[in-house]
């Protein structure tokens, strides 16, 4: 989880502990997709906007040599508890990245489309760090049935109502969560498409979650155009 441009680190502060406990199971599960989509290393993988670190073991065992990025001190804090030996956190924005050009094999990251007030912005900065023919994976909430619009009930058809098109900054609609507290934006799915192509960035692959009738996350694996270094190795 990172913060939008503007605000200070504390946005998130404060809530690592909370969003373990409660989007624990939602996280790995986008974290099992994220790895899906991809693949395994060997090489240099920036686990972006790395939130509480709950991919950075997944990455790690997959033989990706890991540094993770993000805003909320708190946020590093709990990531460095459960970080495993080798892997880099930095306090970072990830619309700004502190890191040189074309100096990773492969970008990941999860849930944090709605969290950033121009995800463009950050899905420019992967685009400028990764090597060519490196690999961006991304997994999210799903726009067109998670959102201030939508209701999900446990068990039942989402509900949808006006809105689909707002995307404005809100805390309305997020019960009494995380959300709640520190709001989100709604990035429909025709913008979050176009922030990957917009950034030259070459979509590979799109899914959606399978363990669900309505899928409440979305896949999106993209690639900086170009021959990486491992490619001409032969290694992929």
């Amino acid at each position: 989880m990172t913060d939008s441009p503007g605000a200070t680190p504390a946005r998130y502060d404060g809530y690592a502990d909370w969003y373990d406990a409660n989007l624990g199971p939602f996280a790995e599960a986008a974290g099992r997709e994220l790895l899906a989509l991809l693949g395994r290393g060997p090489g240099r993988c920036l686990d972006l906007a790395c939130g509480t670190g709950v991919n950075l073991r997944r990455l790690t065992d997959a033989d990706w040599s890991v540094v993770g990025v993000d805003l909320s001190s708190d946020q590093l804090r709990r990531a460095r508890e459960r970080a495993p030996e080798g892997v880099e956190l930095i306090q970072g924005d990830a619309t700004a990245l502190p890191f040189a050009d074309a100096s990773f094999d492969a970008v990941a990251c999860a849930l944090v489309h709605s969290d950033v007030e121009d995800f463009s912005a950050l899905c420019r900065e992967a685009f400028r760090v990764l090597r060519p023919g490196g690999r961006l994976a991304y997994v999210g909430i799903h726009p067109c049935f998670v959102g201030p619009f939508a209701r999900n009930p446990p068990g039942e058809a989402p509900e949808l109502h006006r809105g689909y098109r707002n995307t404005a900054w809100t805390k309305e609609g997020f019960g009494d969560g995380i959300r709640r507290r520190a709001g989100a934006r709604h990035v429909p799915l025709a913008e979050l498409l176009n922030a990957f192509l917009l950034s030259d960035l070459r979509l590979v692959r799109v899914s959606e979650a399978e363990d669900e009738d309505f899928p409440t996350r979305i896949g999106i694996l993209a690639e900086r155009p170009g021959s990486s270094d491992a490619d001409s190795r032969g290694e992929r």
